[in-house]
């Protein structure tokens, strides 16, 4: 396995090659996932007032969101390591950005606290099994937080219950030019999260108190247009740069390729329905943490 520099070198270069197709979904992503981030968003419960840290905010539909809830007077810093994500967010909120709203580019990993800090609270959607060394971006996350600070965050569970999540890349892979190296083990991806006791155990390490690691199965609903989704779930997968590259011959069979691995959770004249287990994580710090914020 690689060493965790290795690791980190390689999650920064799939993102800056996978940001182009967040960027072009990003209406898409924030409309059709909002299921996945949804049930942390209830349980933190962002009040008016409040400050609250986005890990892994993307293209900044959950950041607006939590700005919407917690303003005024409260503020939310939309935190992520593709610069050209955070570039996007900006553009596609610049009527909301201001005191009220931040997006920062930055590794959650190496930053001592995150800008902003201290924060009430600090949410994450999808992207804590996505960290190359989980448990020094936990403890940041943890160091940025408020004594009694709440963490409410999302990540997939195994493939088997979310099959739909490789069927686009193994449908499309065959017309494409090479893919990046896909996760062995615990290795950063969507389902290095996939064992609750790991998961306590980063969490524990990470100096985090109330922990809670829930089941929570949700569905995603696409509409019945075959190869848009098919296209949407190839751009903000793996196979997203190669596709991009390719031209557009193989980009067609690629998308037909998806589309009929995706075909089982399509229904013909309705549209796709496509289940996602997730773990609910929660989490507090301790009322005398005095290691990290001011």
């Amino acid at each position: 396995m690689p060493g965790t520099p290795a690791l980190r070198a390689r999650g920064a270069a799939f993102w800056e090659r996978a940001a182009p197709g967040w960027a072009r979904h990003a209406d898409r992503q924030d409309e059709i996932g909002r299921p996945l981030g949804a049930v942390a968003l209830d349980r933190l419960r962002p009040r008016s007032g409040e400050r609250v840290l986005d890990v892994g905010c993307g293209c900044g539909g959950t950041t607006a969101e939590i700005a919407r809830a917690v303003a005024p007077p409260g503020s939310v810093v939309g935190l992520d390591l593709a610069e050209a994500m955070v570039a996007a967010a900006r553009a596609r909120f610049a009527a909301e950005t201001g005191p009220g709203l931040r997006f920062v580019a930055g590794d959650v990993e190496v930053l001592d606290l995150a800008p902003g800090a201290p924060f009430d609270a600090a949410y994450s959607r999808m992207t804590l099994m996505l960290l190359a060394d989980p448990v020094a971006g936990l403890t940041t996350i943890r160091r940025s937080l408020r004594p009694g600070g709440r963490l409410a965050a999302t990540v997939f569970r195994d493939g088997s219950v979310n099959a739909w999540l490789p069927a686009a890349m193994l449908g499309a892979a065959p017309h494409l030019g090479p893919m990046p190296p896909l996760p062995i083990g615990d290795e950063p991806g969507p389902f290095a999260f996939a064992d609750p006791a790991r998961v306590t155990r980063l969490l524990t390490a990470a100096g985090f108190t109330g922990i809670a690691v829930r089941a929570h199965d949700v569905v995603l609903e696409a509409p019945d247009h075959p190869g848009d989704v098919a296209e949407w779930l190839i751009e903000v997968g793996p196979a997203g740069a190669a596709y991009r590259d390719a031209g557009s011959t193989a980009r067609a069979s690629a998308r037909a390729g998806a589309a009929r691995l995706l075909e089982r959770f399509r229904e013909a004249g309705t549209g796709y329905r496509l289940p996602a287990g997730l773990w609910l994580i929660t989490a507090t710090t301790p009322a005398s943490d005095r290691s990290g914020t001011p």
